[in-house]
């Protein structure tokens, strides 16, 4: 998650999507969107630039086994930009697979 908020504080979306599984689905207050693609496009309607995304910072509570090929990792976030400080939290199941750690379902509030 920490090369998450690099790519992010970066500007990089595209980058910070790369923990995301194709078939990931994003729940939060806004409705559930499932798929890499989708969820990939609406981070880049909602931050359109780098001073829109600012700087991230997450705050892992606890990382939970699900199995041996699963965890469940809650938290918190919190998204500091000039304007204003946004912030919430998390809870997002991973999974393990050939190409590493990659999240299944993201739970954002």
């Amino acid at each position: 998650m920490s090369e998450q908020e690099q790519a992010w504080d970066a500007g990089d979306i595209r980058g910070f999507m790369a923990a995301y599984a194709d078939s990931v689905c994003f729940v939060s207050p806004r409705g559930i969107t499932c798929g890499k693609a989708a969820v990939t496009a609406n981070y880049e309607r909602s931050y359109p630039d780098k001073q829109a995304m600012g700087d991230l910072a997450f705050g892992i509570q606890e990382v939970l086994a699900a199995g041996h090929d699963h965890a469940w990792v809650t938290g918190t976030w919190a998204l500091h930009r000039t304007a204003d400080t946004l912030s919430g939290g998390f809870s997002l199941l991973w999974e393990r697979g050939p190409n590493g750690w990659r999240i299944l379902r993201d739970h954002t509030y």
